[in-house]
């Protein structure tokens, strides 16, 4: 008698439990709550601060990538000789900032234009370029890069490639515009980079 009236139920609960789960998988709860994006932008200290005061963004790291050598240090890459660029990592959340905000970020601290490095750094370990981390990265990163395109009369230099391996750098190279904001500070004026972002996208361009 008790076993025609388990199934019935047991049949009941294995449908509630189906119909919660497809309701859970629409739920913004289940949404992805963190996404990554790479960029080069020259000195990798100069391109944290801009990120790191974006709401929607959880956390940056300093490092490597786009080269061939494993695990670089800071003497190897600052040499030229490994491919590797100075990068910065994003971790973001993209249901409070998205992707295209990111990048118009990446470009309001950059010179697009400089092909050889940025600003006062010299060679393709200072290059500026965009690594994208799937097909829509992609596409938003060419969009931007064309609509860009049309502010100037000269090429855009910065290279849009897919992600590599991205290795971090030393301990000492993170969040140093907080650790060392005075040297921090000294270096930006010094690199006239601060000047070339003015003299590109205005005074409130970048921090």
């Amino acid at each position: 008698m008790w076993s025609g009236a388990i199934a019935p139920i047991g049949r009941g609960l294995t449908l509630t439990l189906l119909c919660l789960g497809i309701l859970l998988s629409h739920s913004p709860v289940w949404a992805q709550s963190s996404a990554t994006a790479t960029f080069a932008g020259g000195c990798f200290w100069c391109m944290e601060k801009p990120f790191d005061q974006l709401p929607g963004v959880q956390n940056t790291i300093v490092g490597y990538t786009g080269g061939r050598v494993v695990n670089p240090t800071y003497r190897q890459v600052s040499a030229g000789n490994t491919g590797h660029a100075e990068a910065v990592q994003v971790t973001y959340n993209p249901s409070q900032v998205n992707y295209e905000t990111l990048l118009q970020v990446f470009w309001h601290n950059v010179d697009p234009l400089d092909a050889g490095g940025q600003f006062c750094d010299r060679g393709t370990q200072y290059r500026a370029s965009i690594f994208y981390h799937n097909d829509a990265q992609r596409k938003a990163a060419i969009a931007s890069k064309s609509a860009l395109a049309k502010q100037f009369s000269q090429p855009i230099a910065t290279a849009i490639a897919p992600s590599q391996t991205f290795y971090p750098a030393e301990h000492y190279h993170q969040n140093y515009y907080q650790t060392h904001p005075v040297r921090y500070r000294i270096y930006r004026f010094g690199c006239g980079r601060d000047q070339r972002l003015t003299e590109r996208w205005g005074k409130s361009a970048h921090p």
